[in-house]
């Protein structure tokens, strides 16, 4: 996986490992990927930040049982945070967990480096990339435009499968 690249004609993205003091980064990562369903719900704010709050603890629950080996980076720009990765690797795949980036570094060009670089290290270990992406995201497009396929679909997520040629 690329650990630092160069997009545009000089920033500088880098990929640090989170660290205790990241958490309220991450819960704002995190929030920006709820802040459209909030909008849709007839709660008041303290009511979505509680409940969106407690889905990002349930998150990081889930993620820290299931893939306890997992490696959990911020994505920085020029050494500002703009969004997290988390990826768990074993013998047959690497799935990503989750890669988010806020909404106003999208469409940049950070993101396609940072994917390309996970497949180039699964082409050279021979396993298979997967992810799981919101049926509905445009972020379906980008993972179709590397050349992932979809596995299976059930109207909410996506599973997505990129795998070198043998």
């Amino acid at each position: 996986m690329l650990k630092s690249y160069t997009v545009g004609t000089s920033a500088v993205v880098r990929l640090r490992a989170v660290q205790p003091d990241d958490e309220e980064f991450l819960y704002k990562v995190y929030a920006s990927t709820r802040a459209d369903e909030m909008k849709l719900v007839p709660w008041d704010e303290a009511q979505k930040e509680s409940f969106v709050r407690m889905q990002f603890t349930a998150q990081q629950r889930h993620y820290a049982a299931y893939y306890p080996e997992a490696e959990h980076h911020l994505i920085t720009l020029d050494d500002q945070p703009i969004g997290r990765i988390y990826i768990n690797r074993d013998e047959q795949e690497i799935k990503i967990l989750d890669v988010t980036i806020l909404p106003e570094h999208r469409s940049a060009g950070v993101g396609t480096p940072l994917l390309k670089g996970i497949m180039a290290e699964a082409a050279e270990t021979k396993r298979c990339v997967v992810i799981y992406v919101e049926s509905h995201s445009p972020a379906l497009r980008l993972f179709e435009r590397l050349g992932f396929s979809m596995v299976e679909n059930d109207d909410v997520n996506a599973l997505m499968r990129w795998c070198p040629a043998v």
